[in-house]
């Protein structure tokens, strides 16, 4: 028998225990990212429906379309889940390893492999992400809203696959998620490498954790504005039957000349709680595969 073989029961295991580790992770985390899509798509507090603070929103979802209303739109992140890691890590390893035969220097190479995840990564799962959006922006209660199936057949019969139907907002996704990686991978590994390992295994998944979280905080921060334009693209227009928001650039500029430059970081509280503890379980779970994957294959 070939000795990989004895591997395969354990390796299905550990896959399986990681991709449930995901997907409860989505089921936890997702009602910060209503509330975060919520927050994105008010258009100034003028707005008599408009929220007023992280608390008040949690409070009008609650109030009005019930608990379930923080679950709008998850069955899309679900779906996506799978396909989604395997992308961005795979190919994150594969353009480390192509980039590594460039001069750049190592720190320079894990950034731009990140980057090319990143965008990678973006034309997957932007499909889902205009679905997810739409459904999340609904305010009706959740008995009464589509299901994912019928929104995602509602585009596309009504503006079909492109840039207008399911592929809308995918320039905003890309920057979003090329910025987000690009961040996140280079920040993680660089500062890794920087700090001395400990001996001790629970000062290491420490040392490991805090700094996914700070790859996870800092990377929110730096690409919230593709996010809020994603979010403006991919959500209702404000008068029906018009397009106000195009593309990312024209919308990020129409954002900032008629709200202010604060408006390009709706939704940063609920994003950083959810991206900065998911960030840095995302990167463990990562680094143990890998880990494992090398000492047994």
């Amino acid at each position: 028998m070939n000795e990989h073989s004895l591997f395969f029961p354990q390796l299905d295991v550990k896959q399986a225990s990681y991709q449930i580790v995901y997907r409860v992770t989505i089921c936890l985390m997702h009602p910060l990212d209503v509330v975060k899509t919520r927050f994105q798509i008010q258009r100034g507090t003028t707005d008599p429906t408009s929220y007023k603070s992280l608390g008040h929103c949690f409070r009008t979802i609650f109030q009005s379309e019930g608990v379930f209303g923080f679950y709008k739109g998850i069955l899309p992140p679900i779906l996506a889940e799978t396909p989604k890691r395997a992308v961005k890590f795979f190919t994150f390893e594969q353009y480390k390893k192509l980039l590594n035969l460039t001069p750049l220097s190592p720190g320079v190479a894990l950034s731009a492999a990140g980057l090319g995840s990143g965008l990678t990564e973006a034309l997957v799962i932007n499909p889902f992400e205009v679905v997810k959006v739409s459904l999340q922006a609904n305010r009706d209660s959740f008995k009464e809203q589509p299901s994912s199936f019928a929104q995602a057949r509602r585009i596309i019969k009504s503006d079909g696959f492109g840039l207008r139907g399911l592929n809308k907002g995918l320039t905003s996704t890309l920057g979003r998620h090329g910025v987000f990686n690009m961040i996140y991978f280079g920040f993680y590994f660089n500062v890794k490498d920087a700090i001395p390992t400990s001996p001790d295994p629970t000062l290491e998944f420490l040392r490991k954790f805090t700094i996914g979280l700070l790859s996870g905080t800092i990377s929110s921060c730096v690409n919230i504005p593709f996010d809020v334009a994603k979010s403006r693209i991919q959500g209702p227009q404000p008068v029906p039957g018009e397009i106000k928001y195009r593309t990312c650039f024209q919308t990020m500029a129409l954002v900032y000349r008629e709200e202010g430059y604060l408006a390009l970081y709706k939704g940063l509280v609920p994003k950083i709680m959810r991206l900065g503890p998911g960030g840095a379980v995302m990167l463990l779970v990562y680094e143990y595969v890998s880990e494992w994957l090398q000492r047994n294959w």
